[in-house]
Parts: C-alpha cells; structure tokens; sequence
C-alpha cells in the first residue's frame, strides 16, 4: 500500500495532491484499449495564459514514449488552440523528438478557449481509426458546458475517454470539466503548474494506459511501488 503523501501545510497543495490520486485511481478502473501500443491525441490550451505549463510539458513529453516502449509503443498526436478561431493537429508521431520539436515552433497567443473543436476533432479522427486516450490540458472555460457536454457523451460512445488536466483553481471551470470527463468515462485532476512533477506523472499514466490498458497500469504500479504511491513519493 503506497504511503500518504505529506501535507504541504496550505490547502490548494492539499486538494492537488487529493486529486492528482483520485485521478489516477479513475485511470486504472477504465476499461481496457487494444493491447499492443495504443494513440493517444494530446490536446493543450496554448492561449497566452498557458506559456509556462506548455514548456513544462514540452520538457517532460518524452517520458510518455519511454514508458511505452515495451508496450508495443504510442503514437501521440498533437492537437492545441490559440488566439481567436485557430486550432491545428498534427500527424501521428511515435518519436518523443520529433513532437519536442513540434511544440518548439509553437508560440502561445491570447484567446478564447476552443475545447468544442479539440472535443469534435477527436471525435472525427475516433471514427477514421481507434484512439485510444485524449488528454486535455487547460485552465479555464469560456464556452457553452450543454454543448460540451453532447460532445462529451459521444466520447463516452466511443469509448475515448477524455482526461483534463486542469492548472489553477478556477470553480467554475472545475465543474465543467469535470462534468465532461465523467461523460466520456475519462478522469479529471488538477496540478499545481510549480510541480512539474504532477505533470509528468499524469502524463506517463495516461500514456501507460493509452499503450497498454489497465494491466499496464498495475504492471508499473507493482514496479514502483504502485502508481498513486510513485506520485505520493514525488509529492514528498
């Protein structure tokens, strides 16, 4: 049993490590993708608010590559949202260089949140070929949530469970988000953007299950110690 992580004697770095876990017990009761590697869309909020949290991630992306590997692999696709009406994908990537260089060229600008065309594009690419994860990483929510919320559903459908990461500790958007990975049968946590850590450890589960499904999950929690328990050692 992995031990209790150590209170950071402030309530927000509480309620992020209660989630964070919480999270990550969501991501091993979902159910099983196809074995033999797995893709994954992986969608980040690049309005300007997002700056630091994108070279967070682009410094700690490859980590989801080198837990797959033995897994038969992942191949990732990188999906964001900027400024007033652009949101842009690229192809299939199975090289974590090759998606470090990709959101290099990335400049964040100042925008609106675009969730519904990241939500409606996974479920467009869903119906070309099996994906098996989305992974949304965001802060706050200027959108319509009943129209989320159908795009939402058909996820579910589809068995493409959606899983937000959400920066900060904006209510309102919390609890849209969280209603909209509960309809995709996805998983919802938030992370504190002065842990990188948090980040990283989100992303390498998510990527474990995107490759392997739940056996993968409670394979590499059986080899550190299981997956809440790395996360709780990192929180240390």
């Amino acid at each position: 049993m992995a031990e209790k992580p150590v209170k950071r004697g402030d309530a927000a770095g509480s309620v992020v490590e209660t989630d964070v876990q919480a999270f990550l017990q969501q991501v091993e009761r979902a159910p099983s993708p196809r074995a033999g590697g797995g893709r994954l869309i992986f969608a980040m909020d690049a309005t300007a608010s997002r700056e630091p949290s994108w070279q967070q991630a682009r410094a700690i992306q490859a980590r989801m590559f080198e837990q797959t590997i033995a897994l038969g692999g992942l191949r990732v696709q990188l999906c964001f949202y900027r400024g007033m009406a652009e949101c842009r994908h690229s192809g299939w990537i199975d090289q974590p260089e090759e998606l470090a260089r990709l959101m290099a060229a990335v400049q964040c600008q100042a925008g609106l949140t675009q969730v519904r065309r990241v939500l409606q594009h996974a479920i467009d690419e869903a119906g070309r070929q099996p994906v098996q994860a989305l992974v949304l990483v965001v802060d706050c929510m200027e959108e319509d949530p009943d129209k989320l919320a159908g795009l939402a559903g058909q996820l579910g459908l589809l068995r493409l469970p959606l899983s937000l990461f959400q920066e900060g500790f904006d209510a309102g958007a919390e609890r849209c988000y969280r209603e909209l990975a509960r309809l995709s049968g996805g998983a919802f946590s938030r992370f504190d953007a002065d842990s990188p850590e948090q980040l990283r450890q989100l992303l390498t589960a998510v990527a474990v299950y995107a490759a392997g499904g739940c056996s993968a999950l409670k394979a590499l929690a059986d080899q550190h110690g299981g997956v809440a328990g790395l996360l709780s050692q990192q929180l240390q």
